[in-house]
């Protein structure tokens, strides 16, 4: 098995928690907060279930309401060019957007 962190699998890991846990869910600002943690948690233990054994897996959701408005998020990295990735999925329902990032850094 390839042990290297592979975007296109780990996006397909966040589409599937994004789209299992926000499909039916409304935009609450007092709820949004405890549902980003446990959207974190649930990411990553999908991940984890890869076996990405020798990455350190990083996950980043943001959470906010949707009225049509863009949104832009800027991320930086020290990473290892030749084994360090990441992989990020967009969720919008009529109202609430959610983007997750996932990123595997790499122990040597």
């Amino acid at each position: 098995m390839d042990t290297r962190f592979q975007p296109l699998i780990v996006k397909e890991c966040i589409r599937t928690v994004l789209t299992e846990n926000l499909a039916h869910k409304e935009y609450s600002p007092e709820t949004m907060a405890e549902d980003t943690r446990v959207l974190v948690e649930l990411i990553r233990n999908k991940i984890k279930d890869l076996a990405y054994d020798r990455y350190k897996i990083i996950v980043q959701v943001y959470i906010g309401e949707y009225r049509g408005q863009g949104i832009k998020i800027a991320s930086r990295k020290f990473w290892d060019a030749d084994t360090d990735n990441f992989a990020v999925d967009v969720y919008t329902n009529n109202s609430l957007f959610c983007v997750a990032m996932a990123c595997g850094v790499y122990y040597y």
